[in-house]
């Protein structure tokens, strides 16, 4: 029975040895992004036992300053540093490195008893400006319309800026939410509400409405054909090196992280 109990306590030691000795790997930033690296670090953490991949979200301006820096391995983004952002990189020593791993289409989603279908480029540039402000103006029914938007630290925000407000600000009634699942769910609430989010977040308590006659799809994202697609990012501190190098590697692998990318709903890169 001793001998039992002091072999139990060997083992509990070896396992909080190895524990304490696993690699850490920080990632952070967008939550478009999020839901593919969640899934990614959940099947190489079961491959690769003694590495630990933290991961959270916070938005792509978030995770863009945290590697300059230095409090991530990996940011997670859903736009392109900006030119300020990698002048600001290079002061501090950091070399930004850009890795696409995905393509997204933006979705514009309404409660599903909202009966409008479609919405053109400038019906959603129009509401968002809050010059239309009644559903019934856009093929609705009689009922104002609740303004979605995401804060502007977010990726997807200024994905919307730039392809449908056109640099144009989102008028201040607009109830800002800090990631996609809290403006899937702010939509799901309100059967007047408004929102847009990344297709990985889309699901039965949401509708996505098309877009001047297009659905944001993988096919139309592909294809261009559909108007407010984007890729989605990685950035790394200079040319990946050790784990960040094996965990960029299984990202873009065919067969692994570019299958977790379709597992969640986004766009796997082409081959």
């Amino acid at each position: 029975m001793k001998f039992a109990k002091l072999a139990l306590a060997s083992l509990l030691v070896l396992a909080l040895s190895a524990t304490a000795w696993a690699e850490e790997i920080v990632i952070n930033g967008s939550t478009t992004v999020l839901p593919i690296m969640q899934k990614v670090a959940e099947s190489y953490m079961g491959m690769h036992t003694d590495v630990t991949l933290s991961v959270s979200g916070g938005g792509s301006g978030n995770g863009i300053k945290a590697i300059i820096d230095g409090t991530t391995s990996i940011a997670m983004a859903s736009r392109q540093m900006k030119d300020k952002e990698v002048a600001l990189a290079k002061e501090k020593g950091v070399s930004p490195k850009e890795i696409v791993i995905a393509m997204d289409a933006l979705l514009p989603v309404v409660h599903p008893s909202n009966p409008v279908k479609d919405l053109t480029l400038e019906q959603l540039k129009d509401i968002y400006m809050g010059k239309v402000t009644n559903w019934k103006d856009v093929g609705g029914k009689d009922a104002t319309i609740v303004v979605i938007s995401r804060d502007t630290s977010s990726g997807t925000y200024e994905t919307w800026e730039g392809k449908v407000m056109h640099k144009e600000r989102v008028f201040p009634g607009a109830l800002l939410q800090a990631s996609n699942g809290a403006a899937v769910q702010a939509v799901s609430k309100n059967k007047n509400a408004i929102g847009y989010i990344g297709i990985g977040y889309l699901d039965a308590s949401t509708k996505a409405v098309s877009v001047g006659g297009t659905m944001g799809s993988a096919k139309t994202a592909l294809d261009g054909s559909y108007s407010i697609a984007r890729n989605l990012y990685l950035y790394v501190n200079g040319e990946p090196a050790g784990e960040v190098a094996k965990i960029i590697k299984y990202v873009l692998d065919p067969s692994q992280g570019q299958k977790a990318v379709a597992d969640v709903g986004y766009v796997p890169l082409q081959k």
